[in-house]
């Protein structure tokens, strides 16, 4: 079999590895009888200087046989070069399966690509759902789930959205709550992390506690109201207790724009995985708008206010571990006064038991457990 791994941003690599691990364990067990070739594609949607030759080795994570170099430019634009690209590749390689993952423009351009050469799609992250059209991320979700064949979801909640927009009923369409990949990857990335000179020194320095926080969301970003807001709380909370916040090269940029300088607040350049699995180690609790980042949070235990109006992980909202605040400065405030303060300890399991990868193999496979 031969899979086609389609990924745009190192967070979708970090994701993939789980399944890449999957692959070469499979094909590594003497009593496999089909040898899996799995062609890694990077659509370059998301330059980062973070992936260079040290980060595929240290992270133990394939390099990609293509790389399309393909970034910039409107969500159309993108998206439709893309898939071209993808399209000529795919008849090129002639693969079995189209493997895909998470809500970004190389997610749906990789989908829609396979769907129309009637290659089979398997969507990894399925069935997400924050009920907000203004995002991107949303309308990516939606279409791809359409057109994939296998919906890998990591959570009840997502099975039970796709249940109500009548998965039940496509054609040929298998929905099935695997875990959560980036659960897998975050059990075997922290016995592995090694804090790079910056964050160790941090580390040191804030050994009593600190909060981290990230901030990109186009929606916070490109509103100067928001940003200001978000910003201007977490500012005056860093007055009292230290924050980190790895600065994206957006939120940079907008806050240069809106004249704003961040007083109290750490600022650091952007961090490589392993050092974002240090901080999320040691801090206190996290604000962020990164859907990601929330998840991890609740991984390590610890308390999350997410800066948004909604969230696509509303099991956390639910069983208390993340709050919404938005952007709303007092409500921020308040949060972290009351509900960031509290000791997160949770045996629930929300998001599989760390075999996600293995599991999404073994029902591409058809291997009875």
């Amino acid at each position: 079999m031969k899979i086609f791994t389609v990924v745009g941003a190192r967070p979708q690599f970090i994701k993939a590895a789980v399944v890449s691990r999957a692959i070469e364990s499979y094909n590594q067990d003497a009593l496999a009888k089909d040898y899996i070739e799995e062609v890694l594609v990077h659509t370059g949607q998301h330059y980062d200087d973070n992936m260079s030759e040290i980060f595929f080795r240290e992270m133990q994570i394939p390099e990609p046989k293509h790389h399309l170099g393909i970034g910039g430019g409107t969500h159309g634009t993108m998206t439709g070069r893309m898939l071209e690209a993808l399209e000529n590749l795919m008849l090129q390689e002639k693969p079995d399966l189209a493997l895909v993952y998470g809500d970004t423009n190389s997610t749906l351009a990789g989908a829609l690509a396979a769907a129309k050469l009637h290659i089979p799609v398997a969507h990894v992250e399925a069935g997400l759902r924050s009920f907000n059209m203004q995002m991107p991320e949303e309308i990516n979700r939606i279409l791809t789930d359409r057109v994939a064949s296998w919906l890998f979801c990591p959570t009840d909640t997502a099975v039970k959205n796709l249940e109500r927009e009548g998965a039940a009923d496509w054609l040929g369409v298998q929905v099935y709550n695997v875990g959560d990949v980036m659960y897998d990857a975050a059990v075997f990335y922290r016995k592995r992390a090694v804090a790079g000179s910056v964050v160790e020194q941090l580390l040191t320095r804030y050994d009593h506690g600190f909060y981290l926080a990230t901030v990109h969301r186009q929606e916070n970003t490109d509103d100067p109201q928001r940003l200001k807001d978000i910003m201007t709380a977490l500012d005056e909370i860093a007055a009292r207790v230290p924050i980190i916040l790895p600065l994206h090269p957006r939120t940079r940029k907008h806050l240069a724009a809106i004249g704003m300088e961040l007083r109290n607040v750490t600022c650091i350049e952007p961090v490589g995985y392993g050092d974002m699995i240090m901080l999320l180690d040691h801090c206190r609790a996290v604000f962020t708008d990164s859907g990601g980042v929330q998840k991890e949070a609740y991984f390590f235990n610890k308390p999350c206010v997410t800066l948004r109006e909604e969230t696509e992980w509303v099991e956390l909202v639910e069983h208390g571990f993340n709050k919404l605040s938005g952007a709303n400065y007092e409500k921020i405030l308040n949060l972290e006064q009351s509900f960031i303060r509290l000791k997160i300890n949770d045996d629930m399991k929300l998001y599989g038991d760390g075999n996600t990868g293995q599991k999404i193999i073994e029902l591409i496979l058809g291997i009875k457990r």
